[in-house]
């Protein structure tokens, strides 16, 4: 270990606690012995049938709906939206109706009557729980959130901890959200949730509007007793470099391959939505008594698959130092839990905003706010998604996106695709229909006047 004494050394001033430390060191162990955490297609097998979310019996929704006191919602609120342009929590961004992903989770959760926690970083923490200071309604005697865990970001060439002295807050990364199974344990919130009562846990994305509590699929996992369960959907050529759901070829267990853990020569393959059919939403159902048994005897490191990440030190400045970020995916648990499962659910139950593309579509009257603050598609779409492609030149950041939008966005309820090249400025009450595409290739905008009707 005299090579990772820097490491503990500079983890241990920083105070983060002993599981923690132990878990990085078993991940740097791991990065010394050559481990790239790669898994080749020859490895894998693909997935070809799950049970479906739309098949199941009727009958496990009233399971479900009887298990709420026994289930808590967990949202990872970590990111500050900063490829957005944003400079505080993402889930503090206006998305629908003039409320924010965080107005309409603490909505959602105070509607079914279930506890909520988010996982935040250091940067999103003091905003987030200032934002949740005006729902008063959701503090149940149990911690309202738990902290990811920072770790060192490892010098690729002698493999010691980065130094950027110019920013020694650049010298930290977060461990990815595989970290909240560890952050459960040591912030306390496991113990607080189980000593309360709560059996189960829902875990997703503070971004994904779709990922709402479910009582048919709480009742199924419940009566299942699963210790771990996936919620994927089908792959199309729009997730094909997300990760995706296969069986270990040598114990047939489910597991989750990123794209970074897939080999360039298998990009292929790893690609093919025919041959692997499944994506991971990132919904999760846990079940917290399964997992506290299953850290115990572990001595609390799972050992999720290593997530080698090459990054500059300073992601701003290409000329800095190489270092490897060490992850883990909260999904790739799916190997670990003798038992787990995966569960086919619909599109619906995945709808991330990671883009301006998605927030002027969000914005837009294509999606509607039900009265239990569900956003679906508006019900005369019958099911036709939205596809928005906006140009990234002007349209990257939030506020040039505004910028361009300053009525708010055109009417998209009968719109398929909108598709806009070049600089792009609307007007009043601008109405798209069908396949709209605008291209300018002028220096000065092209601007859409008021009540235009664009087809």
């Amino acid at each position: 270990m005299t090579h990772f004494t820097p490491f503990l050394h500079k983890m241990q001033a920083a105070g983060l606690p002993h599981i923690f430390i132990q878990t990085f060191a078993g991940y740097y162990e791991q990065l010394a012995a050559g481990e790239t955490g790669l898994i080749p297609e020859s490895v894998i097998e693909p997935v070809t049938d799950l049970p479906d979310a739309d098949q199941l019996p009727p009958d496990l929704t009233a399971v479900g709906q009887r298990l709420l006191a026994q289930t808590a919602v967990i949202k990872l609120n970590g990111g500050l939206g900063t490829s957005m342009g944003l400079r505080q929590a993402k889930s503090l961004l206006p998305v629908k109706n003039g409320l924010s992903f965080l107005d309409i989770i603490a909505r959602q959760v105070m509607q079914a009557g279930v506890p909520l926690l988010l996982m935040n970083s250091f940067a999103t923490d003091a905003d987030s729980l200032a934002a949740l200071a005006a729902y008063p309604e959701l503090k149940r005697g149990l911690p309202l959130r738990f902290l990811q865990h920072k770790e060192p970001k490892v010098t690729q060439a002698d493999l010691t901890p980065a130094k950027w002295p110019a920013n020694p807050a650049l010298e930290w990364c977060p461990p990815g959200h595989g970290d909240i199974y560890t952050a459960l344990v040591t912030s306390g919130a496991l113990d607080a949730l189980l000593d309360a009562g709560i059996r189960y846990a829902f875990a997703s994305n503070a971004d994904n509007l779709g990922a709402v509590i479910d009582e048919r699929i709480l009742g199924y996992f419940a009566e299942s007793n699963f210790p771990f369960m996936m919620e994927v959907a089908d792959r199309t050529e729009m997730d094909k470099k997300g990760g995706h759901l296969a069986r270990s070829a040598a114990n047939g267990r489910f597991l989750l391959r990123e794209s970074a853990q897939c080999p360039d020569e298998d990009a292929a393959a790893y690609q093919d939505i025919g041959r692997h059919r499944f994506f991971n939403t990132n919904n999760l159902w846990l079940n917290l008594p399964a997992l506290r048994e299953t850290l115990a005897a572990r001595d609390y490191r799972l050992g999720l698959p290593l997530i080698r990440n090459s990054k500059r030190v300073d992601p701003r400045d290409p000329t800095s130092t190489p270092v490897y970020q060490l992850e883990t995916a909260m999904g790739s648990a799916v190997a670990v839990f003798a038992g787990a499962a995966a569960l086919r659910v619909p599109r619906s139950r995945f709808a991330p905003v990671k883009k301006t593309d998605g927030l002027l579509a969000v914005r837009s009257d294509a999606y509607v706010m039900t009265d239990d603050f569900h956003v679906e598609l508006a019900p005369e779409r019958e099911g036709r998604p939205l596809l928005v492609a906006l140009d990234g030149r002007f349209t990257k950041f939030v506020q040039d996106m505004e910028a361009r939008f300053p009525y708010g966005p055109p009417s998209l309820a009968a719109c398929d695709r909108l598709t806009i090249r070049g600089d792009v400025r609307f007007g009043r009450n601008v109405v798209c229909r069908e396949e709209v595409t605008l291209v300018n290739e002028e220096d000065e905008p092209l601007v859409i006047p008021d009540g235009a009707v664009l087809t």
